[in-house]
């Protein structure tokens, strides 16, 4: 069974991330322990605020990494691995994303820094694209990899899931929708009951992410409902950077009111409060006033 499902950082506690944590009866898995900012937004730089909670985020990244067994790489953006904690990977097993193959230039040479840094230090390194892997009870499956978002643009990713008994989670890494077929037909193979999805892009809509994409990614979005007995949706990321992001699935909302099925935020799956610190960056600026300019990895 899985007896815990953890969302460590995302973009509802107030920085870009989907770390999660995933506790079965005999293993605890990390997918994509990293943490980032927002490096511009309204022509703003980070407020102190969203400083303060990307440092929170990493303890509690670092605290869980510590725990696991596995540690998961879906991509090689900076809000999905650190390259400069390398320490996290030692004595684990761990599984990647192809680093040579199905990338872009950008991810491939960033994907070589990771590798180079966390060299001989996880107890197991394999790459994940495609394969699935049973450790104990617990089931790990991956997808091949898939677009980050709508097109080839910004790489692939790959999607996992995980099964423990009757339980069934997913996790879609950065698929932002889903819109493209490809996406969905894992989701929908693998079935399961718990998914969290990281959201159409639509603080970007009408420039990086049509109107198009959008349509698609609410008919997937329903398509998963109606076809799977899906307990709870969780989406987030690049979803959560536009304020209006409700009003934006008003269809999936609607479909996944009838199928009972709950559709939250990361921040109200672990009920805690919803904090869109970078969609709310200029309001920060305008109650707290100029913040201390920090360093920060672009994504």
């Amino acid at each position: 069974m899985i007896q815990k499902i953890v969302p460590l950082a995302f973009d509802s506690f107030g920085v870009r991330s989907m770390a999660t944590f995933i506790e079965t009866d005999d293993l605890k898995i990390l997918i994509d322990p990293g943490a980032a900012l927002g490096p511009i937004r309204y022509g703003l730089t980070p407020h102190f605020l969203e400083w303060q909670k990307l440092d929170e985020s990493w303890r509690r990244i670092k605290r869980q990494a510590k725990e696991a067994d596995v540690l998961i790489v879906t991509h090689y953006h900076y809000d999905h691995h650190d390259p400069d904690a390398p320490e996290l990977y030692k004595n684990k097993i761990v599984f990647i994303k192809h680093p040579t193959e199905n990338i872009n230039l950008s991810q491939k040479g960033r994907a070589t820094l990771f590798l180079k840094a966390i060299s001989e230090k996880p107890k197991k390194l394999e790459i994940a694209d495609g394969k699935s892997f049973r450790i104990g009870k617990t089931q790990i499956t991956f997808s091949k990899a898939v677009c980050h978002g709508t097109n080839p643009r910004l790489g692939y990713v790959t999607e996992v899931s995980i099964k423990s008994g009757s339980d069934r989670f997913l996790y879609t890494s950065d698929v932002e929708g889903p819109s493209l077929p490809e996406q969905i037909e894992f989701i929908l193979k693998e079935k399961p009951d718990i998914l969290f999805v990281d959201g159409p892009m639509t603080y970007m809509l009408g420039f990086r992410y049509s109107y198009k994409s959008l349509e698609s990614s609410n008919n997937n979005l329903v398509k998963a409902i109606t076809k799977l007995s899906l307990d709870t949706l969780v989406l987030d990321h690049h979803f959560l950077r536009d304020l209006n992001y409700k009003l934006r699935i008003k269809p999936v909302y609607e479909v996944a009111e009838k199928h009972k099925v709950k559709v939250v935020t990361a921040a109200e799956f672990c009920g805690r409060k919803i904090e869109m610190l970078e969609a709310l960056r200029k309001e920060l600026y305008a109650k707290h006033g100029e913040v201390e300019v920090k360093g920060n990895k672009s994504l």
